[in-house]
């Protein structure tokens, strides 16, 4: 073998980590693989950026989709009989690992598999909703980023307050069915009304109509909203909820900037975005030969205030002078 053709399978080697090497494959299988599900739909932007950054984060390891690995991606939107579907057929696929985006994919694929690593990201607190029972070490095949913890709630309604003083009522809005998590949300709600002078109550949504209830009604007795971070389900539903929200005047704060760079009155998050990146280091040290029980479950730790000032002015509003050191101001 001449010395070129020997460098150039050299090269071609060490492109594949030695634990993926080292695992026996069918011919079609010649290339590592991994499989993500998605808790939304194809056409939704801002989901679809998202995944965008996390193919990003694999390249920018060096991993190439179609190069020198394998990439199905998935979007059965928020509909659980759909997720798990779609999670056991991309299990039955043997993919190297799986990346899940939603509480409600994780629990699919965790369902579908205990043997196959997952790693997750935007999730609502993985040890309250039963998916990870030990964040420094995970002893399952699960492993990940979490965007809140549920106390999150207060300090959305805090906020809410802030911006309108003379909110007496609000409402957690969520759909049950994609966010199993919404309950511990609404309880910590809940525990914070005599603190802010409020009362609360949760709002369960599964359709535009209903959203569209939900806002009638809090137009009608002067409340704010809380909208659960559920992307797969509001983000199809994000340009009709922030213009109702504008036409009957009613307040809300979101948990991803998205919305309120989109028209939502405001939003306090994390960014969202990076953590599908980041999930892409944990996805690349495991194609790597990485033990996923030795990656811990980690937060979010950085928190930005984003207030729409076009909104403001609509509802007549005053932002507080802390908020104008404090937030990212868009017009």
């Amino acid at each position: 073998m001449k010395r070129r053709e020997f460098m150039a399978l050299l090269g071609a080697a060490a492109a594949f980590p030695a634990a993926v090497r080292g695992q026996e494959r069918a011919p079609w299988q010649s290339m590592p693989s991994v499989g993500v599900l998605t808790g939304n739909i194809a056409s939704d932007p801002g989901a679809q950026m998202r995944v965008d950054a996390f193919q990003q984060g694999l390249a920018d390891r060096g991993w190439i989709a179609n190069q020198n690995y394998r990439l199905e991606i998935r979007w059965p939107g928020p509909d659980p009989a759909r997720q798990r579907l779609e999670a056991l057929e991309l299990v039955a696929a043997a993919p190297d690992v799986l990346f899940a985006t939603s509480t409600g994919t994780t629990r699919a694929l965790r369902d579908a598999t205990q043997r196959i690593p997952i790693v997750f990201v935007g999730l609502s607190d993985p040890v309250g909703t039963g998916l990870v029972a030990n964040l420094a070490r995970p002893s399952g095949n699960l492993t990940g980023f979490s965007l809140y913890e549920h106390s999150m709630s207060g300090k959305w309604l805090s906020l809410l307050k802030d911006m309108v003083p003379g909110m007496a009522h609000a409402a957690v809005l969520f759909n049950p069915d994609s966010a199993p998590y919404a309950p511990f949300y609404v309880e910590a709600a809940h525990q914070m009304e005599n603190r802010l002078g409020m009362k609360v109550a949760g709002a369960s949504v599964r359709s535009a109509a209903d959203i569209a209830g939900v806002i009638d009604a809090a137009a009608r007795n002067g409340a704010g909203l809380v909208v659960l971070p559920d992307g797969g389900f509001f983000g199809a539903q994000s340009a009709m909820t922030i213009s109702l929200l504008a036409q009957r005047r009613v307040p809300a704060i979101f948990a991803v900037r998205f919305y309120a760079a989109n028209g939502g009155l405001m939003s306090y998050g994390a960014d969202l975005t990076q953590q599908f990146r980041d999930g892409a280091g944990y996805v690349d040290r495991i194609l790597r030969g990485a033990d996923i029980r030795t990656l811990p479950v980690q937060f979010a730790s950085k928190f930005e205030l984003v207030i729409n000032m076009k909104a403001v002015n609509a509802l007549g509003l005053t932002v507080p002078g802390r908020f104008l050191i404090e937030a990212e101001l868009i017009e």
